[in-house]
């Protein structure tokens, strides 16, 4: 769950009201930008708090609660044109939410407050779902662990290679990114988790990577890093229980195909 906010690190907040290029195409040459004009009459936004307040959120299409979101961004204007460009592009309001805080940062229009604003909503929803799965053993509630990484993982666009740490009673101490790679690369050094497992006093593992090419299958490269990953563990009496790599919304576990 670390790293949201490397992209932030040096940055400046922007405390001028939303306006999005497209709004001041007619301004004069050298004259000063206007102020993004509203598509709808005053008191939209009230009217949209209105609206989750009393109907609910499931009576918000995906485009208004991301607009909504946006408010914490910027205090003036209209996001919503914001809110669908950045759906469109994306593809979805998830893949919008799973975006990289840089790349969300570099989008026309958003800049880093509204980057900051999206990624801290995902962080918050990850964070929720780690929150339950911490509260029990992972190994006995397999689907709820997979519901997380598939949250967490599934539309990355880089491969990154992630350790569950687990207690005696196999319930997850940590969760944490120890490398993150190309598109189709993750490099991974077995003595490095057989470090952090001592440091976190963890007695099993569960290994995890995407491919983000949306295929699970595993390669040959990813069965023999699991491989040295669990002969460096036995030497200290770590066990990995699995190796899960998740794709495009499915997953292979390469203790279930036979493959540990």
């Amino acid at each position: 769950m670390a790293e949201i906010s490397a992209g932030f690190r040096h940055a400046v907040p922007d405390e001028r009201p939303f306006a999005p290029p497209e709004a001041y195409a007619d301004a004069p040459s050298g004259a000063p930008a206007r102020p993004f004009p509203g598509t709808g009459p005053q008191g939209h936004r009230q009217r949209m708090r209105d609206k989750l307040v009393h109907r609910g959120p499931d009576s918000l299409a995906d485009y208004e609660l991301l607009e909504m979101l946006l408010y914490a961004a910027f205090r003036m204007g209209d996001t919503k044109p914001l809110a669908k460009a950045l759906i469109n592009r994306h593809g979805s309001f998830s893949r919008v939410l799973a975006a990289r805080a840089d790349h969300l940062a570099r989008e026309p229009s958003l800049g880093v407050n509204g980057a900051a604003a999206i990624k801290l909503v995902h962080a918050a929803a990850l964070r929720l779902v780690q929150a339950e799965v911490m509260e029990m053993p992972v190994l006995s509630n397999w689907d709820r662990l997979m519901e997380y990484l598939t949250a967490a993982l599934a539309r990355e666009r880089t491969e990154q290679f992630r350790v569950l740490f687990l207690d005696p009673r196999n319930r997850l101490i940590a969760d944490e990114v120890l490398h993150r790679g190309t598109v189709n690369h993750a490099p991974v050094y077995p003595r490095e988790v057989v470090k952090r497992a001592l440091e976190l006093h963890s007695t099993a593992l569960i290994l995890v990577h995407n491919h983000p090419s949306g295929d699970p299958t595993p390669s040959g490269p990813d069965i023999e890093m699991t491989a040295a990953v669990k002969a460096a563990a036995a030497v200290l009496d770590i066990a990995v229980h699995d190796h899960v790599i998740m794709g495009s919304g499915n997953w292979t576990s390469l203790r279930q195909m036979g493959m540990m």
